[in-house]
């Protein structure tokens, strides 16, 4: 018997026949426990997004507040601050959001190379939600959001996180408010490793800056 007969017939073993509840582990049927603690502590809406801003910093993302009024002038603010020539949309991002912004629109096209996103100087997409005790931005590929290789391939994105609307605080408070089936993207900071001895790298996997408009929330000076 090969070494790769041997690892399946393993896996045979442990996975259990459907409706069997047999094998390692439980069955399809089994309940799983779900009396873990869901969320740490009692936060008013203010709080939460609070706290989501904190973490978010921590994870080294440039945090904005503003209103509806102030978005897009702090979006073309954002943009001519990078340098910015070309910024990538997202089909259903609404258009005002970047009415006052200078830069080229490239357009999320299933026929776009990596090379072509390459060449893009940003990104500017909503999200599905925010979590507030990680500091996570979850994308689930909504139309304000885009394919997911948009916000991994270009090197500067910019989100807008409808605040308290888009905020929970939890992952278990998450989870049932996302679609597995969908592609789920989860953004704790810009991209970054330390895999070589540990020290930090940027923008190895994903946009080198990351920033965040929490929208709704009282602008701060």
């Amino acid at each position: 018997m090969s070494s790769k007969d041997r690892i399946l017939a393993r896996i045979r073993r442990a996975v259990p026949e459907a409706g069997t509840g047999t094998g390692l582990g439980a069955g399809p049927e089994a309940e799983i426990p779900r009396d873990y603690l869901r969320v740490h502590g009692t936060r008013t809406p203010a709080e939460s997004v609070d706290l989501l801003a904190a973490n978010l910093a921590e994870y080294r993302a440039k945090v904005h507040r503003t209103d509806e009024d102030g978005l897009a002038l702090l979006l073309a603010s954002l943009l001519a601050a990078r340098g910015a020539e070309t910024v990538l949309v997202p089909p259903g991002l609404p258009p005002y959001w970047l009415s006052a912004a200078d830069p080229t629109r490239v357009h999320d096209r299933a026929e776009s190379t990596a090379h072509e996103l390459d060449r893009v100087a940003s990104v500017v997409t909503g999200c599905a939600l925010a979590i507030a005790e990680t500091g996570t931005v979850v994308l689930d590929g909504g139309p304000a959001q885009g394919r997911r290789r948009i916000t991994l391939v270009p090197d500067h994105h910019v989100c807008v996180v409808r605040v308290p609307d888009q905020v929970v605080d939890s992952v278990p408070l998450a989870l049932p408010l996302l679609d597995p089936t969908r592609p789920l993207t989860w953004i704790s900071g810009p991209s970054a490793t330390s895999d070589i001895e540990l020290d930090r790298v940027e923008g190895v996997h994903g946009p080198r800056t990351l920033e965040v408009v929490l929208l709704g929330a009282q602008a701060h000076g």
